[in-house]
């Protein structure tokens, strides 16, 4: 059963994406912006996938690699990089909300405080984990995104595509996962690698949805 949410979630959540991509720039942008926040709160849940331990945040961040691809593909590396540094952001903010939410003393009526205190307590640590992480993973897959594209010109869209995303997934899994979950979970090393295991399927899953997206140009791109 989990499998069949997890290609469900994935082809909606990069269904999501290609539609923020068909509306334009702006859009792409916030999207990445909302991912990066609630892939935080997603990586908390743990899960089987295939047979494999995973975490409920891998689609979602794929999801973001296939936006910036978008992001660089039309509107050039500078744009690609911006999105980035717009999702670190907005991840910056989440961290220092959730401290603060957390310090409120709650109303006797209240019965959020100790799912929050259950979901935020943590956070500090796996924000950290994946701010770093994100910071050095995207970047590297905007940098190998152009340099494959500067080798190959217009053509092999899904060399670049999936290329720049299996090596940065892959300094992501390992960076990520020792920051956040060094000393609390046993067989980390196993995580890391299932975790990219999963991580490399959405990448695949998501090779159509960039080509498709040469269909669905926004009106911007189309002046």
């Amino acid at each position: 059963m989990n499998e069949t949410y997890f290609v469900l979630m994935s082809l909606i959540s990069l269904g999501f994406m290609l539609l923020a991509f068909r509306l334009g720039k702006s859009w792409v942008v916030g999207l990445i912006a909302v991912n990066a926040v609630l892939m935080n709160i997603f990586v908390l849940k743990g899960m089987y996938l295939f047979g494999l331990a995973a975490t409920g945040g891998n689609v979602l961040y794929a999801s973001i690699f296939l936006g910036t691809d978008l992001l660089s593909e039309y509107y050039g590396k500078k744009e690609a990089m911006r999105a980035i540094m717009v999702g670190f952001f907005a991840s910056l903010f989440f961290l220092v909300m959730s401290q603060f939410i957390l310090k409120f003393v709650p109303a006797d009526y209240d019965f959020a405080q100790d799912a929050f205190k259950i979901i935020f307590t943590l956070t500090p640590r796996i924000v950290a984990g994946s701010m770093i992480a994100y910071l050095i993973s995207q970047n590297l897959d905007v940098w190998l995104f152009h340099k494959i594209k500067k080798k190959t010109g217009s053509k092999h869209l899904w060399l670049r595509n999936n290329g720049s995303t299996w090596a940065s997934q892959a300094i992501d899994s390992v960076v990520f996962t020792l920051i956040a979950f060094w000393g609390v979970f046993p067989d980390i090393w196993q995580i890391i690698l299932f975790t990219y295991i999963i991580k490399i399927i959405v990448a695949a899953i998501d090779t159509p949805f960039i080509y498709l997206s040469k269909k669905l140009l926004p009106k911007e791109l189309k002046k």
